[in-house]
């Protein structure tokens, strides 16, 4: 029986949140300047960082939507924690030096420098879009497994839970994000380690069997290795991912502005090692939950239709016969529910005391990434948008209040994302399909504006005409008539930022060419 938090429980959980907001409250004291605010003077050591960076990547997203997506249908997406490694070492290696020596805490000023001022602020909407979708995606994330432990509604988790963080955040600033994401990083891998022992004391065999399971299933595989680029093969999420995790290391704001915190380039550089090195193992832990729920679940068939039956009444706008629930409910697959088995599994498998604990690990999940996107993003909005078109210079008190300012109306518009994704399917589709399409055109000028030297102003608005073209076609060309298919799109939705960001290099790269004989015939 599906069971909810209990005194104990609701008070660890209350113990967790209540150390958060008084961090955020210890650091407030040291916040008294933008600079502290935005990159703690340097002075973070770079373990801290490292594990600040991870937590990061330990969203809810992963936490929830990871063993979802194992238990609906395969190992396919770890192949994206395999790209890490690649990412990585293009990031220590070209991009770190690069922001290092800028001294430049906005990841966006540069494009002003090199394309002018509407590649500013083109990059600057990409970036405050992608955030915000990856924060809604989070809460609702979080809503859903505080929904079945709790009771309350979703809408009432995302606001009370968004309203800590925008708490904590404000007071604190960077220092108060990276250490409660040190805490929170230990906090939630803890829970996972501790969620995986309980599934496989659970079930008959342990280990064993649910490999045998899993291998009868086809749940280990990795995709097709076919070249295949319209479905969800091998190669699409290593390209995804490569991708992904270029424009993470190399144009978040989040990852950016943590290269500022640490004394050098060399210790930003060994951050980012932490951070993947710590991830991949990780992530691993949590394809292997989900796989190991789908071996518990197959023991249990009766309590997959409990759950197909609240999802499908959850779903409903309008009254329904029982009858007409069954039928609906039996017609669900495995991944149109897999974002709500852990939380129910958790509802009735845990005891008293650890099931609090381990939903201050989902909490922790949340709330790192959460208030670094929030962080990130005040910062951002400061420095590229109110800065930059602000004629009379602020004071540092000044610039401080407005940081604060934006602080505030980042978190609120946060929390009105999550409310507007409540409903979606698949937590972890939702969150790859938005950042693919927010942050191709970001990370395709970016990779332009280092590699093509001699592109100027007019080439590169060419060239992100031409990518928001094609990202465009490829994100709403399911809506073109059916008379009409073979002007849709047969790729993959996952490669839209990997053809969005080669259209704008390439075009990038054709336009320049073109100019250049231009100029050489003109002589």
């Amino acid at each position: 029986m599906v069971r909810q938090l209990g005194i104990i429980d609701l008070f660890i959980v209350a113990v967790y949140l209540l150390a958060m907001v008084a961090m955020g409250i210890y650091f407030s004291r040291r916040n008294r300047s933008i600079d502290l605010f935005t990159r703690a003077a340097g002075k973070i050591p770079q373990w801290a960082v490292g594990l600040s960076m991870y937590a990061t990547f330990l969203s809810s997203n992963t936490f929830l939507g990871v063993p979802g997506k194992a238990f609906g249908s395969d190992w396919n997406y770890f192949v994206f924690s395999l790209s890490m490694p690649i990412a990585a070492w293009i990031a220590t290696r070209y991009f770190i030096p690069f922001y290092r020596s800028s001294g430049e805490i906005s990841a966006y000023t540069h494009f002003e420098k090199r394309f002018g001022v509407w590649a500013r602020q083109y990059a600057v909407i990409c970036f405050l879009l992608t955030q915000l979708a990856r924060m809604g995606s989070i809460f609702f994330g979080v809503a859903l497994t505080m929904q079945v432990l709790t009771g309350l509604s979703l809408q009432s988790i995302i606001i009370s839970t968004g309203l800590i963080i925008i708490i904590y955040t404000l007071l604190g600033g960077i220092q108060a994000v990276i250490w409660t994401e040190v805490a929170q990083a230990f906090i939630k891998t803890a829970g996972a380690i501790l969620i995986l022992i309980v599934i496989w004391n659970s079930i008959p065999g342990g280990i064993t069997s649910i490999l045998e399971t899993a291998k009868s299933a086809d749940k280990l595989s990795l995709g097709s290795l076919k070249p295949d680029f319209t479905i969800s093969s091998f190669w699409v999420v290593l390209l995804y991912g490569i991708c992904i995790n270029l424009n993470n290391f190399g144009m978040d704001q989040n990852y950016v502005q943590r290269y500022h915190v640490t004394g050098s380039a060399k210790d930003a550089a060994s951050s980012v090692w932490l951070c993947v090195k710590l991830y991949v193992p990780v992530s691993l832990l949590f394809f292997m939950i989900g796989t190991s729920l789908y071996a518990w679940y197959q023991l249990h068939p009766e309590m997959i239709d409990a759950i197909r039956i609240r999802v499908v009444e959850a779903g409903l706008r309008s009254h329904a016969t029982p009858k007409q629930v069954s039928q609906l409910a039996a017609s669900l697959q495995p991944q149109d529910y897999g974002d709500k088995i852990l939380p129910d599994f958790m509802a009735r498998m845990l005891p008293t005391g650890l099931i609090g604990l381990l939903v201050a690990a989902i909490l922790s999940a949340a709330m790192s990434t959460i208030s670094s996107g929030i962080n990130a993003s005040a910062t951002v909005f400061t420095v590229d948008i109110y800065n930059r078109f602000r004629k009379r210079s602020l004071s540092s008190a000044g610039a401080f209040r407005i940081v604060l300012a934006a602080t505030l109306i980042v978190g609120l518009l946060s929390i009105f994302a999550g409310l507007a994704l409540i409903g979606v399917t698949s937590i972890l589709d939702t969150w790859w399909q938005l950042s693919g399409i927010f942050a191709a055109g970001m990370l395709g000028l970016f990779l332009l504006s280092l590699v093509s030297r001699h592109t100027g102003n007019i080439e590169a608005l060419l060239a992100t005409i031409v990518g928001i073209l094609v990202i465009a076609w490829m994100t709403f060309s399911s809506l073109i008539p059916l008379r009409y298919s073979f002007l849709r799109s047969q790729f993959n939705a996952n490669m839209i930022i990997v053809i969005g960001t080669l259209s704008i290099f390439l075009a990038g790269v054709l336009f320049t060419g073109i100019r250049a004989k231009k100029m050489h015939k003109s002589v």
